[in-house]
């Protein structure tokens, strides 16, 4: 299993514990390019993809090609505001 999470540049609290560890966490300054990142990642043999709620919001792909693959993982992870 190869892993990876996709955040905006500008969010500073997502993915902090997943970057500790070693999994690589992808950074996108164009959120509209995140459908075009996550089939670079899939590409890359990455079948486990950790998207911020954020960003999520963004791509079109997730429910269209991913929602019924078994193959590919796609995982939407809920936001937590931490003040």
């Amino acid at each position: 299993m190869k892993i990876s999470c996709i955040k905006a540049k500008d969010d500073e609290n997502s993915f902090r514990f997943w970057k500790t560890i070693g999994t690589k966490v992808v950074e996108i300054e164009d959120l509209e390019q995140v459908d075009h990142k996550i089939g670079e990642l899939i590409k890359n043999n990455y079948d486990t993809i950790i998207l911020a709620n954020e960003v999520a919001s963004f791509s079109e792909d997730i429910i269209k090609k991913y929602a019924k693959n078994e193959e590919i993982h796609i995982i939407i992870a809920s936001s937590k505001d931490h003040e």
